[in-house]
Parts: C-alpha cells; sequence; structure tokens
C-alpha cells in the first residue's frame, strides 16, 4: 500500500484501489487532489492493472472541496485537472459513493467510467447555494448522464437526491449495499468482466433545448449571478467537453470573483461560527421530554418542532378551548409534514404529545418552554408557579423582548431559566435566539443549544436587552422607515425599494403579514419611557387603532382584494398627512436608493451597538439572525458583512449628515468610530 497525505492507494491482483482519508468529510482539498493525482499517476503504471475503484473512508464519499481554499491563490493539481485525469485514465476507474457526494465530490464521480452508490447516500451540486457554479465539469458532465433538463434541476435548485433518484436520472449505474472497500473490490471485478459497464462521460451526447434554458432563465431574480452563469455553462454542454470545460471555468472565476459569492460563503460560515460559544465545554442535559406551556400559535408550532423530530410533549394549556384549537392545529402540522415528506408515516403515528390544563403534568419534563402572551407579569408568575409544580426543570421562555433577567428574579433558581426566542412559524423557522441572563447556568445554555441542533434549527446566543438581537434592530429598522414616510416617501415606495435591494419582504408588507396589533402593543409597552425628543410618528397606530389590522383583518397598510391584487390603503393618506404636519414636514422625493442608504444605515448603527455592548458575541452572529430570522438578503451576506463593503469611514460620514436633520435620531456608534478611525472591519472583529 502506498499513500499520500490523505489518500492511500494499493493493488489487488489486477484491481487499483484508491481510499481517500480526510477526515471529518474528506472535502477536496489540495492534499486530497494531490493524493489523488499521485495515485491515478502510480496505478497507471502498475503492468496488468485492468480496473480501479476510487471510494472514500469514514462517513461519505467527498463532501465537497475545501470552502476555505475559495479567494485562495490556485495551487496545482486543480480540481478540474483530478477529474481530467480520472476521465481519460486509461484503466477504467469505478467511484463507490457513500454519506454524501457533493459538489466536488459528485464532479469527480462524475469524471470515473462508472459509479455505484450505497443506499441512503445523498448526491447533489450545491454550489449555487455559495454563489459559484461547479466549476469541476459538473455543469458538463451532468447533462450527459442525466440529460439537460435534470441536471439544471441539480444545479440551480442545489438540493441533493437520494440514491435511488440518482439511480433512475442515469446519474449513477447501480445502488449496492455493504462497506465501501468491499463494494469497490466488487465493482471493479464487474468493470472487468463487463457486468458494469465502463464509458467515458465526455463521450456522451447532449441534446440542448434552447427553450427550457430561456425559461429558466426568465425565472431567474435579476440579481442571481451563479444561477444565471450555471445557466450560460449548460447551454455550452453540446459543444466537444474541452471546449465546454473552458467556458464553465472562465465563469466560476467570474462568481469567484463575485461579491455575492463572499456573502454567500461568509454566511455560510457564520452559520457554523454561531455554535462557538462560551458554554461549549458544560455538559448538556438530556432531552427527551418537553414541556410546553401555552397552546397558541407559538406554542403548538413549538410543540410541532419537538414532536417532528421525536421528542415527547406535554402540551398545557388552562382554557379548554384554547387547547383543543392547539392540538388540532399540532395535528394539521404534522399532516403537513407528512405530505411535505419532511415526517415519514410511521414517525407520525409514533409521535407522543400529552395534553392537559394542570401545569403539574409537565412534571418530570427535561426542558418546559412557556409560550404565553407576550406580558411581564403574566410570564413571571407562570415561571414561578412551573418552578414550583416540576422540580429540577430548566425553564425557557419563549419572549420576544421581555427583559429575562427580570423574569429569573422571580425564581428561587434564576439560573434554570433561559430565552428561547423562536420566530414562526416555530416548526419552520430555522433560527432560535438562545438568550443568556446574568445568572443563567451554562448547563442551560449548553441544553438550549443541543435543543436547537436536535430541532435543526441555528442558534444565537443573545445577552437581556429589549428585543435581544433581531426584534431590536427591527425596531430601528421599521422607526427609520416611519421617518422615510415622514420625510415623503409612501409605504409603497419603501417596500418597493427594500424589495428591490433583495429584503424578503418591505417593512409595512411584512407589518401587514404579522398583525398591526404586534407592533401596536410593542410601541404602547415603551410608551412611558420614550424620549420626548424622539421623532415619533402616529400613522401606523391610528391605522391600528381604525380596525385595520393587515392581512388577517383584510385591510392594513394594503387592501386585501384576492384578484383584485394588494393596492395602497387609501386611508394612509390623511393619516401620514397628519403626521407631516404635527411635525412641520415638506414632504419631497425620495430615490429607491435614498430610501435603502437610510434604513439599512439604520440597521448597521443599531447592530454595531448590539456587538459593542455584548449582546451578540459576533458580527456574524447580529448576520445570522438577520439572514435568518428576518429575510435580510442572504447574497448580500448580512448586514454587517454589507457594512462591510461600504466601508465604515463611508458609514460614519453617512450617519453625520442625516444627524444634521435629526440628531436624536443618529449618532455614530463609538465602535464604527472606531472602525472609521483605524480603518477596520466589522469581520475583523469576529
Amino acid at each position: 500500500m502506498a499513500e499520500d497525505a490523505r489518500v492511500r492507494w494499493e493493488v489487488q491482483r489486477d484491481i487499483g484501489l484508491i481510499e481517500i482519508d480526510n477526515p471529518p468529510v474528506n472535502a477536496a482539498g489540495h492534499a486530497v487532489r494531490a493524493g489523488l493525482f499521485e495515485a491515478l499517476t502510480a496505478l497507471a503504471e502498475t503492468p496488468g492493472l485492468r480496473a480501479i475503484a476510487l471510494y472514500g473512508a469514514g462517513r461519505s464519499f467527498i463532501a465537497g472541496a475545501d470552502i476555505r481554499e475559495f479567494g485562495q491563490p490556485p495551487r496545482a493539481p486543480s480540481l478540474p485537472e483530478v477529474c481530467n485525469a480520472i476521465e481519460q485514465s486509461a484503466v477504467p476507474v469505478v467511484a463507490i459513493l457513500h454519506g454524501v457526494a457533493l459538489g466536488g465530490g459528485l464532479e469527480v464521480a462524475m469524471a470515473a467510467q462508472s459509479r455505484v452508490a450505497l443506499p441512503g447516500t445523498r448526491l447533489g451540486l450545491p454550489e449555487v447555494t455559495l454563489g459559484i457554479l461547479p466549476g469541476a465539469g459538473g455543469t458538463q458532465r451532468a447533462p450527459r448522464l442525466m440529460g439537460l433538463a435534470p441536471a439544471r434541476d441539480l444545479i440551480l435548485s442545489g438540493k441533493p437526491i437520494g440514491a435511488e433518484a440518482a439511480l433512475k436520472a442515469g446519474l449513477i449505474d447501480a445502488v449496492e449495499a455493504g462497506e465501501p472497500r468491499t463494494i469497490a473490490l466488487a465493482a471493479a471485478g464487474h468493470l472487468i468482466s463487463g457486468t458494469l459497464t465502463a464509458r467515458r462521460t465526455c463521450d456522451l451526447p447532449v441534446t440542448l433545448d434552447q427553450d427550457d434554458l430561456a425559461a429558466a432563465r426568465a425565472a431567474l431574480p435579476a440579481h442571481d449571478l451563479a444561477r444565471s452563469k450555471a445557466l450560460d455553462a449548460l447551454a455550452e454542454a453540446h459543444r466537444p467537453i474541452a471546449k465546454g470545460l473552458a467556458t464553465e471555468r472562465a465563469l466560476f472565476n467570474d462568481c469567484l470573483a463575485s461579491p455575492q459569492r463572499a456573502a454567500l460563503i461568509h454566511a455560510f460560515f457564520a452559520e457554523r461560527a454561531a455554535a462557538k460559544i462560551p458554554e461549549a465545554q458544560a455538559a448538556p442535559r438530556d432531552i427527551g421530554h418537553i414541556g410546553v406551556l401555552g397552546a397558541g400559535t407559538m406554542g403548538s408550532g413549538i410543540a410541532t418542532a419537538c414532536l417532528i423530530v421525536g421528542l415527547n410533549v406535554t402540551l398545557v394549556e388552562r382554557a379548554p378551548e384554547a387547547l383543543a384549537r392547539g392540538q388540532a392545529q399540532i395535528e394539521s402540522n404534522l399532516d403537513g409534514a407528512v405530505k411535505r415528506g419532511k415526517l415519514s408515516a410511521e414517525a407520525r403515528a409514533a409521535c407522543k404529545l400529552t395534553t392537559s390544563d394542570d401545569i403539574a403534568a409537565m412534571a418530570g419534563a427535561d426542558l418546559i418552554i412557556e409560550a404565553i402572551i407576550e406580558d411581564f407579569d403574566a410570564k413571571a408568575q407562570v415561571l414561578s408557579a412551573l418552578e414550583a409544580a416540576c422540580p429540577g426543570a430548566l425553564l425557557a421562555s419563549n419572549t420576544s423582548y421581555l427583559d429575562l433577567d427580570g423574569l429569573a428574579g422571580h425564581l428561587r433558581d434564576p439560573g434554570a431559566l433561559i430565552g428561547l426566542h423562536f420566530f414562526s412559524p416555530a416548526h419552520v423557522m430555522r433560527l432560535l435566539e438562545v438568550v443568556v441572563g446574568r445568572e443563567t447556568r451554562a448547563e442551560a445554555v449548553a441544553t438550549g443549544f443541543k435543543l436547537a441542533k436536535r430541532l435543526g434549527k441555528v442558534a444565537v446566543r443573545a445577552g437581556v436587552c429589549d428585543g435581544f438581537i433581531g426584534n431590536r434592530l427591527l425596531r430601528r429598522y421599521r422607526m427609520a422607515c416611519d421617518h422615510l414616510v415622514l420625510a415623503g416617501a409612501t409605504p409603497t415606495q419603501i417596500d418597493a425599494a427594500l424589495e428591490d435591494f433583495g429584503m424578503a419582504l418591505g417593512p409595512y408588507r411584512t407589518l401587514d403579514l404579522a398583525g398591526l396589533d404586534i407592533g401596536w402593543a410593542d410601541r404602547k409597552r415603551r410608551a412611558p419611557d420614550r424620549d420626548p425628543a424622539e421623532r415619533y410618528v402616529t400613522f401606523a397606530d391610528r391605522l391600528f387603532e381604525a380596525g385595520e389590522l393587515g392581512r388577517k383583518a383584510g385591510r392594513g397598510f394594503y387592501v386585501y382584494d384576492g384578484d383584485e391584487g394588494t393596492p395602497p390603503n387609501p386611508a394612509l393618506d390623511a393619516l401620514i398627512a397628519a403626521d407631516r404636519a404635527a411635525h412641520s414636514v415638506t414632504p419631497r422625493d425620495l430615490s429607491p436608493q435614498e430610501i435603502q442608504d437610510y434604513a439599512l444605515t439604520a440597521i448597521i448603527t443599531e447592530a454595531a451597538e448590539v456587538l459593542d455592548e455584548g449582546i451578540a458575541a459576533r458580527a456574524s452572529d447580529i448576520d445570522v439572525v438577520l439572514l435568518m430570522g428576518y429575510g435580510f438578503p442572504r447574497w448580500r451576506g448580512g448586514p454587517l458583512h454589507y457594512a462591510d463593503t461600504l466601508g465604515a469611514g463611508a458609514l460614519a460620514a453617512r450617519i453625520e449628515r442625516y444627524a444634521d436633520d435629526d440628531a436624536f435620531f443618529w449618532k455614530t456608534p463609538a465602535l464604527l468610530a472606531k472602525l472609521s478611525r483605524d480603518g477596520g472591519t466589522f469581520a475583523e472583529l469576529s
């Protein structure tokens, strides 16, 4: 046996075996590429060799390229060079896939003369989710194996498919159960005997359908560089492969140099960095039984999320009608999960939900989550009652704004309380803010993160302040948008400008979707502490007080007329005019760029304060919250990544200009001022 760093190779009679062993996921970094190239070269010189089998050690074949190398100076051999060497090997190569074969891993497999997958293998080309396209032959070889339309779907969706679907599509040649090395030997034997066909992918024809590609291009968002470039590459797949590969690589390099690639890879690493918390070394509590207090929208969503992953749930609600509605909603959610393929029928039947009107029914739960109304006194009362009725349980409050330290002060054991801020719908949204109080024990924090992982959510650690990370930034953003309305823009213009920037929904469409009662309640809660110097506008309050609550009432900032579309609510004109008169404002026209700059600078300013105060541990944590919970465009990387593209100096100068008009609202954060002076970035702080 011979080896080179992460790759080992050996000869068994007339078969060459190449094993990739680069834990944890066999990423195709430089050491693996060099090892593969050397193994292929060495085996090509071995007399009498009739077949080569390539397989992975550990839990997968190749999970993809090493993303950390993107943007770094290239090091030979490149992945395209390795793939071409496999494809042109005089000795046929069979790739044995298990675990995952993603991105560059699947490109390596497609270059082989045959492919065999173990049951349960997931295969995909997710590069577009990172702002790039498959750059080692994926856009040229996938159409040759699958046909143009299935390859287009695989590449543009970025979603993996299973082994059986891959076999049906022609992406692989067989599905066999067993150990990768055992199957490798057997498959190589089948190549030699002819029972497994060897063929060079480059020799397969492609039928180009220009109408199909044109339709796919028309469906793309205008900003989507990676998918647009991927379609350009797919359009070359009918040409001789050398030409197609050259075009693909040029387009790949275009993507690699783009700001979108940098933003999307930043988001990828930011999600993973969020799990690095000070409490990571603490032993989390075993989680098997969850108690949920409150059967409303949030409580039923949290219970659903827990049931889907196999946790036992006890749901408690004192009002019988509310409990019945909550249980019905949970059943509906679970049925929907089965229909969407998120939950098997067998797992659905095994879901264990217990309901009661007595909090003592949750005794024995490992963690109890209260999800009642957003009222401090009510939450403090039920948490105290839960502590008495369920001794030893960890407690969590699903609060969006409230003072967790204040709530903990009502407990005999304040260290047992954490905040778990779920986002609605809780069984769908992947973000979870884990709020850590002054006295919260490390065990409780570690357990909150363990629960998030079990639920398939991304947890972000947040300190205690009004609104934590996400809602604190959201409040500032919405206040800035109200100021823009006061200055002369309409809610419709603001929504259009910010949606054009990439926000999933404009702020006023979002308010209508959530319900105007939520924002009104928060403003009334904070009213006693409002500084008289604040430029406060009332049009949203007046709209709510007129009974126009948003979508659920058919009227809010927009009128919901079904097929008639959503025109702006005509009642707004008079309400906005009254605010402008009260503040002696003469309205002016605002461009979409002015709207975007003002609103986004408000988010960035508050984010800098949140980071400086230690409410968020890292700038990238703030980006994760806004990306995953608030519709910030992923291809812009999050507000503080976006801030770095603008530069701290430019932002500080912009804030100073805004302060000339409203010195109360606009102040340059100390952290941003320091970055401006030093020429630093938020990324460097992370």
